[in-house]
């Protein structure tokens, strides 16, 4: 099941992929007209039994159900503001690699705001300021339960699904300010989407290719096998010193490639469009925009 945001007479709504190539949107919101069904973030608050009732509607919808061409409808952004995003520094080999640096002993987190996230098909505003925007290929996962003190087994099935993002950079910023807030946190920041793919419909998440391409080059490609830290294991460390709510999200850090270290560097300019695919989910696509 892929689930996804979108606008409709100026308000998001839940959407759910359908038809053969997933080319129509089931408008769940219109099917279901209750608050728990108005985006992603208020299913996944509301519980197991309303994430039941969608399931049940994406798997088998009565002939009223609308259905809408994906290709016109406009994406909203996949999480709600005041969601939480909790993302991974050096968690793959490669990455630490490249940049001198030994594998982490331990998850190293920071945070991003939900305030930042791109939907799919936006533009990143580019921050005046920065002369080195960078893209970071991530997969990303999105908790479905409460987690506090959980441990790995109990954190995996606590994940709803898993989607796609951009942890957009500026390079310039965190050597400035020697830290990482203001050059992960600047707006749009977070490309995220095209929407979740639901855990259930990715047995082996550990195991999936990725790569990203800028304007057709690719420049990253890896596979989520080379993780130091898989899924559950970074939800099940951080919840034993802060609890994981329902619509929090962990974007799980980015392989080698970034163009910091390309040769020579490469960073994102107004018109560029960046293109990160992960196997099984799909491929989150976004340009970049002069401020």
């Amino acid at each position: 099941m892929d689930l996804l945001n979108f606008w409709m007479d100026g308000e998001p709504r839940l959407g759910a992929r359908h038809g053969a190539h997933g080319t129509e949107v089931l408008d769940i919101s219109a099917a279901l007209a209750a608050p728990e069904f108005r985006h992603l973030t208020a299913l996944l608050r509301a519980g197991e039994a309303a994430w039941r009732q969608v399931q049940s509607l994406a798997a088998a919808p009565p002939p009223g159900v609308p259905r809408r061409p994906l290709a016109s409808l406009r994406h909203a952004p996949l999480l709600a503001r005041d969601c939480r995003i909790f993302a991974v520094g050096l968690n793959y080999a490669d990455h630490a690699a490249e940049n001198n640096l030994p594998p982490p002993a331990s998850p190293i987190f920071f945070s991003k705001l939900a305030a930042t996230i791109t939907p799919q098909g936006g533009a990143v505003p580019l921050p005046a300021g920065s002369e080195q925007v960078d893209y970071e290929a991530e997969l990303a996962f999105v908790i479905g339960r409460r987690l506090a003190g959980a441990s790995e087994a109990a954190a995996a099935a606590a994940i709803a699904g898993y989607t796609i993002v951009n942890d957009v950079t500026a390079r310039d910023f965190q050597a400035r300010d020697g830290q990482w807030f203001r050059g992960k946190n600047c707006d749009g920041f977070t490309p995220m989407g095209p929407w979740l793919t639901s855990a259930d419909a990715l047995p082996n998440p550990p195991e999936l290719a990725i790569s990203l391409r800028h304007n057709g080059v690719t420049r990253q490609r890896s596979n989520t096998r080379n993780l130091f830290f898989k899924p559950a294991a970074l939800a099940a460390f951080l919840s034993q010193s802060l609890a994981l709510e329902p619509g929090d999200a962990i974007t799980t850090g980015t392989p080698a490639g970034t163009g910091f270290f390309q040769k020579p560097p490469v960073f994102l300019r107004a018109g560029d469009v960046v293109e990160v695919e992960i196997e099984g989910i799909g491929t989150l696509r976004h340009s970049m925009s002069a401020r």
